[in-house]
């Protein structure tokens, strides 16, 4: 029995233990999650990524402390540390570095291992955010690994996009590349004290000039958003470029100011709601994938896959027609 009471009266205890059986995917945790549902929607989903060097975890920590002390929202944070190919383990170190944060009872910090799966989050990152949702946060800052161009997953679960770039990463032509900047929703320049950070900026916004669409919107027009009550065709939303040094604090009150500016945008367009569909139904066939191989090995004996597969490795059969024999 889950004790909801528990986790919306604000026992930080009971919500650890729940969402440690989340992420190891128990039947407990998927019974948290079922009770607890009900109860989401509410916050707004946050998302932080970009490549590693860039100062995420310092800017996650500025992100906070101005929501907290000068919006006074309630903040979780989860932060997705990379597991060891060879080991499976991951240090989680994140807490170290946001130890500007300790001792605010209004900030929940949940350090996860992505356990191999790709894409800058973890395969349990979205019953995480959820069940932080419905303990009643204000604000869910999600931190990817920072896997480079590929990461655009985050963009399937945030609300709000930040993508994090610094000076002196390598040639500017890598801050216009396909994949990650095209789910930006807000453009961060951090260490921007360093040199290059003209250039840096003048290549990001070479990118946004070449036309910005959201892929969660591409069926769309993100630019231009046609009021068809009023008559009326309203300009859509397009990212800021901000600069930040998040060692002294510096650009987050105006990063902080964008993300509610966003929101808004997203409440009165509608686009919000389009999102949280578009996420919860990415969800849904995620949870289905996992339910139809955990059902699928529940009918399958260990024996007759292991011969499957010696059929395979001495090249008798293709993996395809093994597979296909094996739902068929």
């Amino acid at each position: 029995m889950v004790d909801i009471e528990a986790v919306l009266s604000g026992n930080r205890l009971v919500l650890s233990r729940l969402l440690t059986e989340v992420e190891n995917g128990t039947d407990a945790g998927r019974r948290a999650l079922d009770d607890l549902f009900p109860r989401s929607g509410k916050a707004h989903l946050v998302g932080i990524t970009g490549a590693p060097g860039t100062g995420k975890s310092t800017l996650v920590t500025c992100l906070a402390l101005e929501l907290r002390q000068t919006c006074s929202k309630s903040v979780a944070i989860v932060a997705v540390d990379p597991s060891s190919p060879f080991t499976g383990g991951a240090i989680l170190g994140d807490r170290v570095r946001m130890r500007d944060l300790a001792g605010d009872t209004g900030v929940f910090i949940r350090s996860m291992a992505t356990r191999g799966e790709l894409g800058g989050l973890a395969g349990a990152t979205a019953g995480v955010v959820q069940m932080l949702d419905a303990a009643g946060f204000d604000f869910i800052l999600v931190e990817t690994v920072g896997a480079g161009q590929n990461e655009v997953d985050i963009a399937r679960l945030a609300h709000t996009t930040l993508v994090v770039d610094s000076p002196g990463l390598g040639d500017d032509i890598q801050a216009i590349k396909a994949g990650i900047l095209e789910i930006a929703d807000i453009l961060v320049i951090n260490k921007a004290d360093l040199p290059g950070v003209e250039n840096t900026e003048r290549a990001l916004r070479a990118n946004l000039e070449l036309g910005y669409v959201h892929p969660l919107e591409h069926n769309g027009n993100h630019r231009m958003q046609k009021d068809t009550k009023q008559g009326v065709v309203q300009e859509g939303w397009t990212p800021p470029v901000l600069r930040t040094v998040a060692t002294l604090r510096q650009g987050s009150a105006e990063v902080v100011e964008a993300m509610l500016r966003h929101r808004q945008y997203l409440e009165r367009s509608g686009l919000l709601k389009a999102r949280d569909e578009e996420r919860l139904r990415n969800e849904v066939e995620h949870q289905l994938q996992a339910a139809l191989v955990r059902k699928w090995k529940q009918g399958v004996s260990a024996e007759r896959y292991e011969a499957l597969l010696q059929e395979v490795y001495a090249r008798k059969r293709s993996p395809g027609s093994i597979a296909n024999s094996l739902i068929g």
